[in-house]
């Protein structure tokens, strides 16, 4: 009896794991079902166009810039990026899938013009890369109708540049107001750009105090030169002559043929150059050579300014008065300065170890701005410095500067009868001024 009952239970214990094992395979396997069901990719050939379309888009457009810049491109090998805000050359470069190694080639054959170094809005690019192999060949940088630079590939890893400069034709223009609130806000409302305005208070920096000797109702006359290139305006310009007529004072000032301002009497308004940025003597070591070869690479390449050798941490010193334009660190100019100086010149001090001004920051001449060095690409401790005129680097140790207070006295008669044609343009017949 005993064992019959034993058995009859095993057989029961035995049934009833058999039915969970059962259920749960009922369970497990209506699950996977759901889930597959639930999972399937869709079949493409019930997929949606429109999505399809979408994908297709979102694809096409993945960059590190924005979609309409792709727009730019003209076709499979020339591509063109026009510079806007925010924009540098690695993200260009990218944007057109051309390499980084690349893009410091070009660099290095720019070291001695820096012009890729700020990229302005407005300005384009145009790369040209070959069919078959897809490398750059060329890099055009579009600056404005009169100027462009253009990198061209000379051999496998290494790039030249030609800078392509139009003179064009110069118009006079005549632009004349009434101060009202102050003078910078006067004069752009007669028509002169901030940066005009800026280099007219530079100009008359030591000999006018803008905020407490210019009042309400004064007036002021400028003779504005603009460059036209084939019928059009380039947006380059300089000032030829400024009148400005206060309560109790006149104040003028006259470019002539050296280069500088200078009032009716021919005494002179700018500051005075330093022709070396640096106190005591050093040897120079690199003149200034339009078609230099290059110590390092052996390639043509211009040498724009000229070096000085020195140990590095020797002071070096602001050659005029002005302001910090760039304060930079080029993989092959090193650290570097520039300064502008009353619009018209610019030096550049390059292969710095130490700076100690700011952009943005007025310097006097004179005034210690940096430390040399021996940073990027150099051969040794040294001092390169760059001086420019109108956009053009010229020898700094030849080159007229600011140096005398007035004109010299064989050089009066021509600068009297300059001045004489400049005020009868000044005062042609114009529409009234306003609040008069």
């Amino acid at each position: 009896m005993n064992a019959i009952w034993k058995s009859t239970s095993a057989q029961l214990k035995k049934r009833r794991r058999n039915r969970c094992l059962l259920l749960l395979a009922l369970v497990t396997f209506s699950f996977c079902t759901g889930l597959y069901f639930l999972w399937k990719p869709t079949s493409p050939e019930v997929s949606s166009p429109a999505v399809t379309a979408a994908v297709d888009n979102t694809t096409t457009t993945i960059s590190s810039r924005p979609a309409e810049k792709i727009k730019d491109n003209v076709d499979d090998t020339v591509r063109v990026r026009t510079i806007q805000s925010g924009d540098n050359l690695s993200i260009l470069f990218d944007s057109v899938k051309i390499g980084q190694t690349t893009m410091f080639q070009i660099l290095d054959a720019d070291e001695s013009l820096l012009a890729l170094d700020i990229l302005r809005p407005g300005n384009t690019l145009t790369f040209t890369v070959d069919e078959e192999n897809g490398k750059l060949q060329t890099l055009e940088l579009f600056i404005h109708p009169g100027h462009r630079v253009i990198y061209r590939r000379v051999a496998e890893d290494s790039f030249e540049y030609e800078e392509v400069i139009r003179e064009g034709q110069w118009t006079e223009q005549l632009l004349s107001g009434e101060i009202e609130g102050s003078f910078y806000l006067s004069a752009l409302s007669a028509g002169l750009t901030e940066q005009e305005t800026g280099n007219i208070t530079e100009l008359f920096d030591s000999h006018l105090n803008f905020a407490r000797d210019i009042h309400a109702g004064d007036h002021f006359q400028v003779i504005r030169k603009q460059q036209l290139i084939d019928g059009s305006l380039t947006g380059q310009s300089y000032i030829k002559g400024v009148r400005i007529f206060a309560r109790k004072h006149y104040y003028n000032a006259f470019l002539f043929e050296d280069g500088n301002y200078y009032d009716e009497q021919g005494e002179s308004l700018a500051s005075a150059f330093r022709r070396y940025p640096y106190k005591g003597k050093y040897r120079v070591s690199s003149s200034f050579n339009p078609r230099r070869l290059h110590p390092v690479t052996g390639r043509i390449s211009p040498h724009k300014g000229v070096d000085f050798a020195m140990p590095t941490g020797t002071l070096v010193l602001a050659t005029g008065d002005g302001e910090i334009t760039r304060v930079k660190n080029h993989p092959f100019a090193g650290k570097y300065v520039e300064i502008r100086h009353d619009g018209r010149y610019i030096s550049r001090y390059l292969h710095l170890s130490r700076i100690k001004v700011k952009r943005g920051q007025r310097v006097k001449r004179g005034e210690f701005i940096a430390l040399s060095g021996n940073t990027g690409r150099s051969t040794g401790p040294h001092l390169h410095y760059e001086l420019h005129i109108n956009g053009r680097a010229v020898n700094p140790l030849t080159a007229k500067i600011p140096m005398a207070a007035a004109i010299p006295k064989n050089k009066l008669a021509s600068f009297k009868s300059q001045i004489t044609t400049d005020i009868a343009f000044m005062e042609q017949p114009r529409p009234s001024l306003p609040g008069s």
